[in-house]
């Protein structure tokens, strides 16, 4: 399994970890990115597919505790954090002005 943390917009966001099978989170993640965003995410895929992956996922919900690295991020309602990923990878994650955040 990859594990999947969700960040939403929400106020009270809890940054939930959900377990993903290796070809749910392909559909997610594609091409070897692990940063996406939802809305981009239902652009290239089919979205009755989307939504049964989805619901398979959500069942997963995964305590911290017991998760051995984290292998995505998935955003709600934050498209202001595209600016920082525009590879869509964690790790080459940059500021607007380009220069690299770590």
């Amino acid at each position: 399994m990859k594990y999947v943390q969700v960040i939403d917009g929400a106020v009270n966001c809890v940054y939930d970890v959900f377990a993903a099978t290796p070809e749910e989170f392909e559909a997610i993640f594609p091409a070897g990115q692990d940063v996406a965003f939802i809305g981009e995410v239902y652009l290239r895929g089919d979205s009755q597919e989307l939504d049964a992956i989805f619901k398979r996922i959500w069942s997963r919900l995964t305590p911290k505790a017991e998760v051995n690295g984290l292998h995505g991020t998935l955003f709600y309602e934050l498209e202001e954090k595209k600016v920082f990923y525009p590879t869509r990878k964690d790790s080459e994650a940059v500021n607007p002005d380009g220069s690299r955040l770590r």
